[in-house]
């Protein structure tokens, strides 16, 4: 396999990770294109390289700098916009981790919260198991949000040091 088709392949893995992460196939694979290139790209160097339509490409270019995973880059006399990708890893999980937290862990910590005060009589085994059920999801979102909390602040050798620790 040369680097070419090596390149290929990653993009369209990265891709069909995407769905898994919450993301479409089109965000992945622009932002596999901009991790493995070394320079900035254009919005038609994208469209070309992944052959994908102006509006696709800008509308994913947007959602990817919504997620802070690429920033748009101005270059002087020139009037063409360029993206371009972190490339360390560390920092694209740590802010995929933020996204996420976000738009899925937040919202349901929310109503967690406001459903943990419901008044009822624990006797009541349809009271007691919504109840249960809601603390048990209650207490695993917020040691998730701990971790998370951890793991943003953490470097990156600290953070799966002491990970891997708690598995030995």
């Amino acid at each position: 396999m040369n680097l070419q088709e090596g390149q290929i392949k990653f993009i369209e893995t990265w891709g069909k990770l995407g769905s898994e992460w919450g993301i479409n196939r089109t965000m992945a694979s622009i932002h596999a294109l901009l991790l493995i290139t070394p320079e900035e790209l254009s919005a038609e160097e994208i469209m070309e390289k992944l052959q994908i339509s102006r509006g696709n490409a800008n509308m994913n270019l947007r959602d990817l700098i919504g997620w802070g995973l690429v920033d748009k880059i101005l270059k002087p006399g020139d009037r063409k916009e360029y993206f371009f990708a972190d490339k360390d890893i560390w920092n694209i999980a740590k802010q995929v981790a933020k996204e996420r937290r976000k738009r899925e862990l937040d919202p349901v910590t929310k109503v967690l919260s406001e459903l943990s005060v419901i008044e009822g009589d624990m006797k009541d085994p349809e009271y007691a198991t919504f109840m249960n059920s809601i603390n048990g999801i209650q207490k695993f979102t917020n040691n998730m949000s701990k971790t998370l909390d951890t793991m943003f602040k953490a470097e990156e050798n600290w953070f799966w040091g002491s990970l891997f620790k708690m598995f030995k």
